[in-house]
Parts: C-alpha cells; sequence; structure tokens
C-alpha cells in the first residue's frame, strides 16, 4: 500500500483547498458513488451507519400562530396557510417524495413561559406538497399559539 502526503489539495482551477494541511475538507457538495449519490457516515462505534440524507430535516418552520398567523424563520417553506383556530398549512417549496413523512414540532403559550402553559403540537403529510399543524392547549382543546415549529423528516422529491 502506498501513501500519499500533501499540505494541501486544491482544484483543478487551483484557487480553493479541498483539503488543507489541518486535515479539513471544504467543498460545497458532497455526492456519494452510489447510483442514489446516498452518502454514509460511520458512527461512534465503528460498525453502526447514518445515512447523511435520510437523517436531515427536509423543512421546518418557526411561526406566530395567533393573530395575523406571521413566519418567523424557516426552510423549505414555501407558505403557511392559516385554516381556522388551532389549524395551519405548511406548504413546501420543494416537495416530498410522498405523503409517508414524519413531522413533529413544539408549540407555547408566550415567551419565557414558566407558568406552565406549553401547548401540544401535531405536524403531519397532508400530501407530498403540504403538512398540517393542528395546536392544542393541555386540556386537548383547539388553540392558537403565539409560539409554534414544525419540522418534516423523509424524502424529497
Amino acid at each position: 500500500m502506498s501513501t500519499i502526503k500533501v499540505d494541501t489539495l486544491q482544484t483543478r482551477s487551483g484557487n480553493t483547498a479541498a483539503v488543507t494541511g489541518s486535515g479539513f475538507v471544504a467543498t460545497d457538495q458532497i455526492r456519494g458513488n452510489t447510483a442514489a449519490n446516498s452518502v454514509t457516515v460511520v458512527g461512534e462505534g465503528g460498525t453502526n451507519t447514518t445515512n447523511i440524507q435520510q437523517g436531515l430535516a427536509k423543512s421546518w418552520i418557526n411561526f406566530n400562530g395567533t393573530s395575523t398567523v406571521a413566519i418567523g424563520d424557516s426552510f423549505n417553506v414555501g407558505s403557511l396557510v392559516d385554516r381556522g383556530t388551532s389549524l395551519y398549512t405548511q406548504n413546501f417549496t420543494t416537495s416530498m417524495g410522498n405523503a409517508v413523512f414524519a413531522g413533529t414540532g413544539s408549540a407555547k403559550d408566550a415567551a419565557l413561559d414558566a407558568d406552565g402553559r406549553n401547548r401540544m403540537l401535531v405536524s403531519e403529510a397532508e400530501d407530498a406538497d403540504a403538512a398540517f399543524i393542528n395546536s392544542f392547549d393541555t386540556g386537548g382543546n383547539a388553540a392558537d399559539v403565539a409560539y409554534a415549529t414544525s419540522i418534516i423528516f423523509g424524502d424529497l422529491a
């Protein structure tokens, strides 16, 4: 077996360091060699693996669900629709591969809420283009929430 030792590897143009002497890899894109371009990372124990694409959130949103509903920040969200008390639709910019994806989220009634007024939130598939978000008070009643988040995991189209 041969070993190549260098301080820096550069792209073909020679302008950007792809691998530095410190061992850092600098790149704008990682693509696997399989037909699906899948990239797998070996876990801490050395035997278990994680597929990077499967482990990434495909969409997330932070929003105010009271009065005039407003998005605070988001990723892969084209719009948020207020469908009535405690009912919202998170529309994706890039569709999911199907309507079989996982959603989770959290909600609360006020900033820095120390009075136990946390709320329940359900985030589930509507179809490949959107997720329904429903919020409830701790008694299970429909209730708008001041702070809500929804995170979607699954396959993009």
